[in-house]
């Protein structure tokens, strides 16, 4: 018998666009906001303390280190900071199929990653301590021959992560632990 490939016709192609993306919890833009306001805070606590530190270290000699220009850090960075979960959180997408996971992502450089189910070795679940304040958790899915977590889906919530992990797990076949 002879091998054979033949050529799939374009039109025969699955329609990209006929996924249904699941987005993340609404929760996790709170989450970013929250982180965000944090490391405001302690870089201004950073930039007090490193005003105190100068201007005790240099009292001797009569010598004001003005550091006043750090504190336009603040402005600049909580532009950004703010703005951009709201911008980046809504672009992020995931969808279960019957034979893989999608997961989609990007502002300006976009990626759609599938993750075949047969080449899934390992999911765990994870979550930081500001993660587990908002009931969120990310899924992290390792594959055959993967170097380190294949796909991260960050934002998800702690239950329906828990959900994917154990569908997952049982989709490949694996034992399930239950937490």
């Amino acid at each position: 018998m002879l091998f054979e490939n033949p050529e799939i016709a374009h039109d025969d192609l699955p329609q990209a666009d006929s996924v249904t993306w699941l987005g993340m919890d609404e929760k996790f833009v709170r989450r970013l906001l929250t982180e965000a306001a944090l490391i405001l805070v302690s870089v201004s606590i950073g930039i007090r303390v490193l005003q105190f530190v100068f201007n005790t270290a240099f009292a001797d000699n009569n010598v004001n280190i003005s550091l006043g220009w750090l504190w336009l850090l603040i402005p600049v960075a909580a532009v950004p900071l703010f703005v951009w979960p709201s911008i980046s959180v809504p672009r992020k997408g995931y969808a279960i199929r019957d034979k893989d996971i999608i997961y989609k992502s990007g502002v300006f450089w976009r990626t759609v990653t599938a993750i075949p189910f047969n080449r899934i070795q390992h999911v765990e679940k994870s979550s930081a301590p500001l993660d587990r304040r908002y009931g969120i958790a990310t899924l992290q899915l390792y594959t055959a021959g993967g170097s380190g977590g294949d796909l991260k889906i960050h934002g998800l919530s702690a239950d329906i992560a828990e959900q994917l992990r154990v569908f997952i797990l049982d989709k490949v076949g694996a034992s399930v632990e239950r937490r």
